[in-house]
């Protein structure tokens, strides 16, 4: 089965339809994304995207403003490039810190870190690429707490990938977050239906 690579107008169900499926939908949602989560460090966390995650979130965003069809290509503009292109993975990279001082302490030491992600198959780094959709550090260095990346993959790269018990590993080499995990393999068996 080929994975769906963009989200159409078709494709979104109309906003009293979606009210009825709402819990259920966010439900098997919670059940998808388990697998497609990995914690970086104290303070980041992978959300590693597909199809599947960026309709929710189209669904959601227009159950929440209900803005409706004008709305919608708003939506699909920021939310299509998020799906995997069958030969990448797309991620959404969160910093997460509840306290607010410390927040802005971190993130004002983390400018660039956007460019610092990366993840290495059978020896291979692969670097995330920042999506290009605006700047997410600002001039005085202080990096935003959300940032979505591409990590596009050679033909071997995804064959590596896919073998059941490859080693990747996922890391940050920024100056001030040097950090790496493996990936479990429940999520590299997961990550591999993203690709063609």
């Amino acid at each position: 089965m080929t994975a769906a690579r963009k989200i159409t107008a078709s494709d979104i169900l109309p906003l009293d339809q979606y009210s009825r499926l709402r819990a259920e939908r966010r439900s098997a949602m919670s059940a998808l994304k388990r697998n497609r989560r990995i914690e970086l460090g104290t303070v980041v966390t992978f959300y590693f995207e597909c199809y599947e995650t960026m309709l929710h979130q189209v669904q959601e965003m227009l159950f929440i403003e209900k803005g409706g069809a004008e709305q919608l290509p708003d939506e699909l503009a920021a939310y299509n490039p998020l799906i995997p292109n069958g030969q990448e993975l797309t991620a959404t990279v969160m910093i997460e810190i509840d306290d607010e001082l410390r927040r802005k302490r971190v993130l004002a030491e983390l400018g660039g870190v956007e460019f610092e992600f990366f993840l290495r198959v059978s020896g291979e780094v692969i670097k995330g690429q920042p999506e290009d959709d605006q700047e997410r550090t600002n001039e005085a260095g202080k990096t935003s707490s959300v940032h979505f990346l591409h990590f596009p993959f050679s033909k071997g790269q995804i064959e590596a990938f896919r073998k059941p018990g490859a080693e990747i590993v996922i890391g940050c080499s920024h100056p001030k977050y040097q950090h790496m995990a493996i990936i479990p393999e429940a999520v590299r068996e997961g990550l591999s239906a993203d690709f063609a």
